[in-house]
């Protein structure tokens, strides 16, 4: 796989950061607009010719003008929080701390002098205490960029190849794939708490002890709406996330000169990349492999239709033919 150089890979990903920040509201928008159209027809119903169809559509367009200032502000007052919070929160899903220079200069050294060779500003490195074999790269600029790495693969990889998967990480963060991954999460993040908000309300709730009513059909329909949500921005997510492996694969062979090493590092960490710490699915695709020990023990899932990696054997091949 030819790599497509480094400054039109920041400006597809700086166009498509743009693009998903414009998408994931417009898809809010359209299903706030559904759901007031479809509890309105349930009200024309009840009230027969006296709700006639331009009425209704008049009456649903209202309501929704009425409450888009209020969609807007609650959307960016939740990505406001998880934009500046994000650091805090990755590495509490995944259990990453700094990794202090004295505990271990090799990787500062390999970090180090990757980033020299690039002309990049140093990131943080943050290690996760587990035996596995894993890796990932997160941040949103040169402040919060961060390369966090497993206590498994610095002890298991020997130095060509933990520089390998180093150098596939840094490129994550030149690439910004990061920056594009972490404004996906947070808008899957909204839907999924919506959804399981009204999952709860419907389970533990009124309808659940049989009163539904107009009430109840409404959180029916909100909660389909929400899953349906949850879905289109999940595919947003997935169509972006596997084609950035193969280019940060290939980056790393663009850095250290030396695809095999790399290609020698996924072998290893396809054996064992399960950390126990990670549980959720969106903070699971930023790892150079998945993490999860659900998805890698199950023969078959839904987490199998929606792979947030390529195969590792598909990645070992094209990087053994550079």
């Amino acid at each position: 796989m030819k790599y497509f150089g480094l400054q039109s890979q920041i400006r597809k990903n700086n166009a498509n950061s743009v693009l998903l920040l414009i998408l994931f509201p417009v898809v809010f928008f359209v299903l706030t607009w559904l759901f007031f159209l479809l509890t309105s027809i349930g009200k024309a119903e009840y009230l027969g010719s006296e709700l006639g169809q331009t009425d209704m559509l008049q009456f649903v367009n209202s309501r929704f003008i009425r409450t888009i200032p209020w969609i807007t502000i609650g959307v960016a007052i939740w990505f406001t929080i998880a934009w500046a919070s994000h650091s805090a929160m990755i590495n509490a899903a995944t259990s990453s701390k700094p990794l202090e220079r004295k505990e271990n200069k090799r990787i500062y050294n390999l970090v180090e002098n990757l980033c020299i060779s690039v002309g990049m500003p140093m990131p943080k490195v943050n290690i996760i205490e587990d035996d596995s074999l894993n890796a990932f790269a997160s941040g949103l600029n040169p402040k919060t960029y961060t390369i966090s790495l497993s206590r498994g693969i610095i002890n298991k990889l020997d130095d060509r190849e933990l520089e390998a998967v180093i150098a596939h990480e840094l490129t994550h963060i030149r690439n910004r794939d990061v920056r594009l991954l972490i404004i996906s999460i947070v808008f899957v993040g909204i839907f999924a708490f919506i959804s399981e908000t009204l999952f709860r309300t419907i389970r533990f709730g009124s309808i659940s002890r049989g009163k539904k009513g107009s009430g109840g059909a409404a959180i029916l329909i909100a909660l389909l709406l929400a899953v349906v949500g949850y879905l289109i921005a999940t595919l947003f997510r997935f169509a972006l996330s596997r084609k950035r492996e193969y280019l940060a694969d290939a980056g790393s062979a663009e850095l250290t000169r030396n695809p095999l090493a790399l290609a020698s590092a996924l072998r290893k960490i396809s054996v064992d990349p399960t950390i126990e710490a990670v549980k959720r699915n969106d903070v699971a695709q930023m790892f150079i492999e998945n993490p999860q020990a659900e998805l890698k023990n199950s023969s078959f899932s839904f987490s199998t239709l929606f792979a947030t990696h390529p195969p590792i054997k598909k990645r070992i091949e094209l990087l053994e033919q550079y």
